[in-house]
């Protein structure tokens, strides 16, 4: 239903002499419809699946979820976030986060996704500390025999662009989803193909949240505004770079999450609160965007400076 094979493809769908289209999935981030209303509008869109949170209220509520999406034949990218909520609880050991790592992928299993992207640890701990973190939390991820990638978001063990080539260097068996617009807060600057931490995580990216962050934040107003047209080129410059990486070690190609949310990453008008800018239509224009703009050859040049 889903297949993105061309002619002149390998066994495992990958075009060999030229560019494969991404899976895009469309998030259930802020979505607060049933889970059928989420497969109509992912259909409605283009979206080739779904990626949702294992604790996401609109599976909790469906009796019958995990059988729907599964009929669906629409491919699964779930999520789980340890530590008590997408900020870790800072009394939150590593033990207790490895431990509900075990838990929330033994749940995942059962829904036969193609991924699942993780959350875990904490950018409070000693580098040592995260380092042995890691390497546990791998083993954990190994024993589910699914596969998993961990998030470059903020506040977790892989929120610092400066010290990620250290725990890549010491994890070879570390596998990313790449959200650069945490890392273009944290650094305060936009992240560029040049930069030490793009080119050390290019190789291991699995999965991209594509969404565009800018120096102060991790969401802009609207990604087609012209006032961001520069971190907009940016980011689509990276993720080209992970596409051509994967590309040249005979890989699939990495998954797309548009993933532009509520929760503060939306601007909002002073007063009302109202959001600036409606996340469905803006989720959907950059799924459109992406189909086409991420096999473009890159002409465009940008400086992190």
């Amino acid at each position: 239903m889903v297949s993105r094979r061309r002619p002149g493809t390998g066994k495992s769908g990958v075009r060999l002499d030229g560019p494969v289209t991404p899976l895009l999935f469309f998030s259930l981030w802020g979505f607060e419809g049933s889970l059928p209303q989420a497969l109509e509008t992912a259909r409605r869109g283009g979206f080739e699946g779904l990626e949702l949170n294992i604790r996401h209220p609109s599976l909790l509520a469906d009796g019958g979820g995990s059988e729907r999406l599964r009929r669906s034949g629409r491919p699964l990218v779930l999520e789980v976030v340890t530590g008590g909520g997408y900020v870790p609880d800072l009394a939150c050991t590593p033990e207790q986060h490895l431990a509900e790592l075990e838990e929330l992928l033994g749940r995942c299993a059962s829904l036969a996704p193609l991924r699942v992207t993780v959350l875990t640890g904490s950018d409070a701990w000693s580098q040592e500390r995260q380092r042995g973190f890691l390497a546990e939390a791998l083993a954990v991820a190994d024993r589910s025999g699914l596969r998993v990638s961990f998030e470059t978001h903020r506040s977790r063990c892989l929120g610092m662009p400066w010290t990620v080539a250290d725990l890549l260097e010491v994890l070879p068996g570390l596998r990313l989803t790449a959200d650069l617009s945490h890392w273009c807060v944290v650094a305060e600057r936009l992240m560029t193909p040049e930069l030490e931490p793009i080119q050390a995580m290019a190789e291991r990216v699995d999965h991209v949240h594509a969404r565009v962050g800018h120096a102060q934040g991790p969401q802009v107003s609207h990604p087609f505004a012209p006032e961001h047209a520069e971190a907009l080129a940016a980011h689509l410059a990276c993720w080209r770079l992970f596409l051509a990486k994967a590309h040249g070690r005979g890989a699939a190609p990495p998954t797309f999450t548009p993933e532009f949310g509520p929760d503060g990453y939306m601007p909002t008008l002073p007063f009302t609160d109202r959001p600036v800018a409606d996340l469905l239509e803006i989720n959907t224009a950059m799924a459109t965007w992406l189909r086409t703009r991420l096999e473009t050859p890159d002409t465009d040049r940008v400086c992190s400076e």
